[in-house]
């Protein structure tokens, strides 16, 4: 993601040596820059790496390493039978981060929970205009329409009521976008009138403390010393920006970083010959796919959606970006282990004369010209960006669709597909909780193509009931069903091209324990120590 580094490697290894040579410090090399780091504007993982699982907690968190729940700023909770109520004790002596520009003079408590959710949720709350990028997940999960009211029980004790039962509702807690902020910092900008800071100037109660920010170079934290869960291992954590992962394999080998993220599938076997790397693997809950905007002609006809999908030689893809077994073919916007797969899918096959004959009847026997959208560098969805969109290029050029490859660096691509400026763009995404519904709402329902969150701008009336409906059940065989009527009327409108289901890869050096990849996709560092 972001603007490649090839002119900074040598640089970069030498400014991140000295702090890798301190036993106390953990670098990372990482894929992209944050977008900022108030969590609730922003929906890509690396933003969430360098705020909500460095810088914040949730009310309930996940095992890490798991799909699991756990207490976090809330230890104990209950749900009313009808599971419409549901109560949170709150955990007593948290504190916020002490820093140059804030020093709290309370601990964490009720107010600060009411401040993060109405924020989000209530117009006339006096933060809620003051996110430029609006509340992505907030508004594409329509919470607005499923809380009812949030209300302070006493200093320590939080009341959510709904309007109607949610099955993934408590999962949905421990998201990054329900990180819980500091109500007196806020307020403090508020008076000040530098409302902006929040994203510049981040403070939560999370394991590490934000320092400093060069854009494009390094995010800098240290250790919280108060933390609530146990001050972390280290003393000092930096991110090392690197969009190309062939530097961040270099810059790990050199030892200017301990950790590199997401590697190529590709190198996976010349790292594992390395004796000073551990390579760690997981089947994360990972989709690649490619968005294709139904709001602009012609790809608002199905028939044409259908051809792309056909013309496209998603096989061939999976061979050169993630090699064998590094990789599943997608069908849906889920992987097969998730609740409601519809196994009676079956890819779209690679077949070029079937997709110019949908198109001749589409009225478009001679073709069009369009957009592929891409970034540089390369993640875990998307290892070779450029060959990726080539192939894809080459493969419309064959039904006569002349396709235009555009690239964009990953803040700017997300920023302008959100607005609907694209044809075809690749995208990526990891599950956030380990239920169906946060494929499916969050990019695919109307209230997500309202906000601009979901790229193919798609809304079906008959999927986005379903989906309501299997949200708000609690019954698994029931949920399950709904899912695989969705999922039939996904796979035949066609808004995306289905990729793959990428495993997820990292690569540290031997010394570093600790660490733990997370399916969900997020890092967490927090119990990462570095031995010498």
């Amino acid at each position: 993601m972001l603007k490649t580094l090839r002119t900074l490697p040598l640089a970069l290894a030498l400014g991140c040596f000295s702090w890798a040579a301190q036993a106390a410090t953990l670098v990372v090399c990482t894929e992209a820059s944050p977008e900022g780091f108030d969590i609730v504007q922003y929906t890509a993982a690396t933003t969430a790496d360098a705020s909500a699982e460095t810088l914040f907690d949730r009310l309930v968190q996940f095992v890490p390493g798991t799909t699991r729940l756990q207490p976090g700023l809330a230890e104990s909770w209950s749900i009313s039978p009808d599971g419409l109520v549901y109560e949170f004790q709150l955990r007593q002596g948290v504190q916020f981060h002490s820093t140059p520009w804030f020093s709290p003079s309370r601990p964490f408590n009720a107010d600060d929970v009411l401040w993060t959710f109405q924020r989000q949720l209530d117009p006339r709350h006096p933060w809620h205009k003051l996110s430029p990028r609006g509340f992505p997940y907030a508004e594409s999960m329509v919470f607005a329409e499923l809380i009812q009211s949030i209300e302070k029980l006493d200093e320590h004790r939080v009341r959510f009521t709904l309007k109607h039962p949610e099955a993934p509702f408590l999962a949905d807690l421990a998201m990054g976008f329900t990180s819980i902020y500091s109500a007196e910092y806020a307020e403090q900008l508020l008076k000040a009138g530098k409302a902006e800071q929040l994203n510049r100037q981040p403070v939560g109660t999370g394991p590490f403390v934000f320092e400093r920010y060069s854009k494009d170079a390094q995010v800098r934290f240290r250790a919280n010393p108060t933390y609530w869960a146990g001050k972390p291992a280290v003393e000092k954590l930096l991110f090392a920006i690197t969009p190309d992962p062939n530097v961040r394999v270099q810059q790990l080998k050199a030892g200017a970083c301990q950790i590199a993220v997401y590697p190529r599938p590709a190198d996976i076997a010349g790292l594992r010959q390395d004796p000073a790397l551990d390579i760690l693997e997981l089947d994360s809950l990972l989709t690649a796919y490619v968005g294709i905007n139904t709001r602009r002609p012609p790809l608002d006809d199905v028939r044409v959606r259908q051809a792309i999908n056909l013309a496209f030689d998603t096989r061939a893809y999976l061979r050169a970006q993630f090699g064998e077994g590094n990789a599943s073919l997608a069908v849906a916007p889920y992987p097969a282990t998730l609740l409601g797969f519809n196994d009676k899918l079956d890819p779209w096959p690679h077949d070029p004369a079937k997709a110019r004959q949908l198109l001749a009847e589409a009225g478009h026997k001679d073709g069009f010209k369009l957009s592929i959208w891409t970034r540089p560098g390369g993640g875990p969805a998307n290892p070779n960006p450029g060959i990726g969109a080539q192939m894809l290029q080459a493969d419309l050029a064959a039904i006569g669709v002349k396709a235009e490859i555009r690239v964009f660096e990953w803040g700017e691509l997300i920023k302008r597909a959100k607005n609907g400026e694209h044809d075809l763009v690749f995208m990526g995404w990891a599950g956030d909780n380990g239920d169906p519904d946060n494929f499916l709402t969050p990019n695919l329902s109307c209230a997500a193509a309202e906000s601009g969150e979901n790229q193919a701008g798609w809304c079906n009336g008959e999927f986005d009931e379903l989906i309501r409906q299997a949200r708000a059940i609690t019954e698994p065989a029931k949920r399950a069903e709904l899912y695989r009527q969705a999922l039939a009327i996904f796979h035949e409108q066609a808004p995306w091209i289905p990729l793959a289901h990428p495993r997820q890869f990292a690569a540290l050096r031997k010394g570093v324990q600790g660490f733990q990849l997370n399916p969900l996709g997020s890092n967490n560092f927090a119990r990462v120590k570095v031995v010498p």
